[in-house]
């Protein structure tokens, strides 16, 4: 198999900051030529966002935009919108995530675009959806975690719930749109026709909360954090060493005896309170206050080199600059370099994906705004119609000459 299963397929992405950047930039990795469409007065609002490279660019837009062109198109421009309708009529995947309502108020609404192009995927990823009573609210990562129920799961204490470190909300949503993309295009192929895909935020949260809403619906108790413990299997969190906290995962009976003598405390096996999972569950402040006792008395390198020996899964608590450094990491391949135009690096996070042994070849560049816009009219529009689009072409390159002045995240 090619490490490129997307190439050939070409993606209009009308997308900003996060949710719908991360689905294209999936697509990307996978080989589709993705054209970020973007506003002429500045472009996505990710790109005044930091942390920012010594050139003034953002970093995060960086991180999320890899291997795209730019182009700008004021859609309301009657000139500009000529040329995105017959990008449109070239395109086989257009996402966009705007709040509903405003594609169908630029009259791009789904039904319009594939009544020209019956072939279109059109994916749309929003905060809650286009039906139910909130279609229309905007959203935030922080805002559907909450709402969710993943906040009332996150943290050590019921009074002071905790965001999950990561903008996770969305980059579910990006995960998902992508995966309903690969799908559609596979569909595609059987009937020829493309198709509507509607994700929300708040559905893609909501559906990988685990085994949360199953706990409520037999208990009728909400379930509540419990830090780094896990509900349902014990012992399975971190615990406090010598020197530190690290992680231990003993997920069945057996591997609990196997812990109980890599710490030398063959008791703790024939603890009544701890014989089986379902006791150490229910008995959890206990069996962590022996086994903090026993890993007290070493640190926490001594101890994961005594599990890995015992085949016990454990991980010590890594932050960013040990994350960097994982041999396992490097081994994998998982650190991609992008290059501004002045040579400066920003060290990136690169795909997962591993195809036929072979990861995907990323691009080293992020698009600056309206970079490609007479490259990509000449590729998509000159073969289609013998001319390029009448604003875009001349437009060009719009590139901000200000600095950001301030940075959100």
């Amino acid at each position: 198999m090619s490490t490129k299963p997307l190439a050939g397929i070409r993606v209009l992405d009308l997308t900003r900051v996060l949710a719908g950047p991360f689905c294209t930039m999936v697509l990307a990795d996978l080989g589709a030529d993705v054209v970020k469409v973007e506003r002429p007065d500045g472009g996505d609002d990710a790109r005044q966002y930091g942390p920012f490279l010594p050139s003034g660019e953002s970093g995060y837009f960086a991180s999320v935009n890899r291997g795209k062109k730019s182009i700008v198109l004021d859609l309301k421009d009657s000139d500009d919108r000529e040329t995105f309708l017959a990008l449109v009529d070239r395109a086989d995947v257009l996402v966009e995530n705007f709040r509903p309502g405003t594609m169908e108020r630029l009259g791009f609404a789904s039904d319009v675009l594939r009544a020209r192009n019956p072939r279109l995927v059109y994916a749309s990823a929003t905060g809650f959806g286009r039906s139910g009573p909130d279609a229309g609210k905007a959203a935030y990562d922080v805002i559907v975690q909450a709402r969710s129920g993943l906040m009332s799961l996150t943290g050590h204490d019921a009074e002071e719930p905790a965001r999950v470190g990561s903008s996770i909300s969305d980059i579910l949503a990006g995960l998902y749109t992508a995966t309903g993309v690969c799908a559609a295009l596979r569909e595609r192929e059987r009937t020829g026709a493309g198709c509507d895909l509607d994700l929300a935020m708040l559905d893609c949260s909501v559906s990988v909360l685990e085994n949360a809403v199953a706990r409520f619906a037999l208990s009728g108790e909400p379930p509540v954090p419990l830090g780094t413990r896990h509900p349902s299997i014990s012992p399975f969190q971190a615990f406090r060493a010598a020197d530190g906290r690290l992680v231990i995962a003993a997920g069945n009976d057996q591997l609990w005896r196997v812990l109980c003598r890599a710490l030398g405390d063959e008791s703790l096996a024939d603890d009544p309170l701890l014989a089986t999972n379902r006791d150490r569950c229910a008995n959890a402040t206990h069996l962590e206050a022996r086994v903090n006792a026993r890993l007290a008395e070493r640190p926490v390198a001594e101890w994961l080199t005594i599990l890995e020996q015992a085949r016990i899964p454990a991980s010590s608590i890594n932050d960013m600059s040990h994350v960097l450094a994982d041999p396992q990491l490097a081994a994998r391949g998982m650190w991609h370099p992008l290059v501004d135009r002045d040579g400066h690096e920003l060290l990136t996070a690169g795909t997962p994906f591993r195809i036929d042994g072979e990861k995907p070849a990323l691009q080293p560049r992020w698009p600056r705004l309206g970079e490609h816009t007479a490259e990509v009219c000449d590729a998509w529009l000159v073969p289609a119609r013998g001319m390029a689009g009448p604003a875009a072409t001349t437009r060009g390159a719009v590139e901000s000459s200000a600095a950001p002045t301030a940075s959100r995240s």
